[in-house]
């Protein structure tokens, strides 16, 4: 899948090419998502989001700045399409701060109208994803193009984008779908073990969900975006990281919401545990204090994976179940 989506960001740009990395990439989540939550696994489902969207942010990015610093004293990517993905990140961490807010305002017998504030929230959220491509990819294309490079890169005649063998267009799409099918397939397996796996090595479900799930989910986006830092495109890898995690707060957590009511056995509200919303809050934070320079080296790849591992300890001792 990450090859694939390497080929097609050549003939299409970086715009383009880090949505369709994201779209491809976040299909494994998705996937995994709704096998899940037909099973009625809804805390596993949430924790995944949440270690998604943070997973992209610190884990993905993280590596990513960390893989190209070191081979590049440090790397530039288009600030201005980073910090209006940052604005959009946001949006993403009020979506979970709100319902977690009604949450302890009204009372935990509010069951049934959190699944309507979720449902409300989602639709929103999806309505200003659907701008948001539109605003990036049509009205104001021109704030996410350009490529990434290095300050010292001073030797006459390179460039970002080595001369490689592209794959047809054909070739590339069907190599997504097949991979994609792949995925649908090994999800099936995922979901069936993960609650014999977490039992067998004593880890809790928020832990799988945020941690081992989202890994898993993030692998196509992740390998791309070190392997795009390290070909000295990071813009392009920002904008599969950044992007991921935006599609993951706006479009794919919104779209579970709305399937929950006809898929799951109880609708999926938008009520995270106080660790999670904490958590989401803080990577976006951190990511956006980051990215608004546009430039990056390997001590601020350090720093988001230093977050990450923080939060990994953290949820790997929560107890079983955490208050939201």
């Amino acid at each position: 899948m990450g090859k694939a989506t390497e080929h097609l960001a050549e003939r299409t740009g970086d715009g383009i090419g880090g949505l369709l990395n994201a779209t491809f990439g976040n299909a494994a989540e998705l996937i995994i998502a709704v096998v899940a939550l037909s099973k009625g696994m809804t805390d596993i489902v949430k924790a995944s989001l949440t270690g998604s969207i943070i997973g992209n942010i610190l884990l993905v990015l993280g590596a990513s700045m960390l893989a190209g610093g070191f081979k590049h004293s440090e790397q530039k990517f288009n600030a201005t399409g980073a910090r209006m993905q940052s604005t959009l990140l946001t949006l993403a961490a009020v979506g979970l701060v709100a319902p977690a807010a009604f949450h302890h305002s009204v009372g935990a017998q509010s069951q049934l109208q959190e699944s309507h504030v979720g449902l409300a929230i989602s639709i929103i959220l999806l309505v200003t994803y659907a701008l948001g491509l539109w605003f990036s990819l049509k009205t104001h294309r021109h704030l996410f193009s350009g490529h990434g490079h290095s300050v010292d890169d001073s030797v006459e005649g390179s460039t970002d984008h080595p001369t490689t063998a592209t794959w047809p267009l054909g070739i590339a799409i069907g190599v997504l779908v097949i991979a994609t099918a792949f995925v649908a397939w090994i999800s099936e397996i995922l979901v069936g073990t993960v609650e014999h796996a977490a039992e067998a090595f004593g880890m809790n479900a928020i832990f799988v969900g945020v941690i081992i799930v989202a890994v898993i989910g993030n692998a196509a986006e992740h390998s791309t975006a070190v392997l795009m830092a390290l070909k000295n495109r990071m813009n392009l890898s920002v904008g599969i990281a950044v992007g991921s995690s935006i599609q993951v707060a706006l479009f794919i957590a919104p779209v579970l919401v709305i399937l929950s009511f006809f898929i799951a056995p109880t609708p999926m509200d938008l009520v995270f545990t106080l660790p999670e919303v904490i958590a989401v809050v803080v990577a976006v934070a951190i990511t956006s204090q980051i990215s608004s320079d546009g430039r990056s080296n390997w001590l601020e790849g350090v720093l988001l994976l230093s977050v990450y591992a923080i939060f990994a300890v953290v949820f790997y001792y929560l107890p079983e179940t955490p208050h939201p």
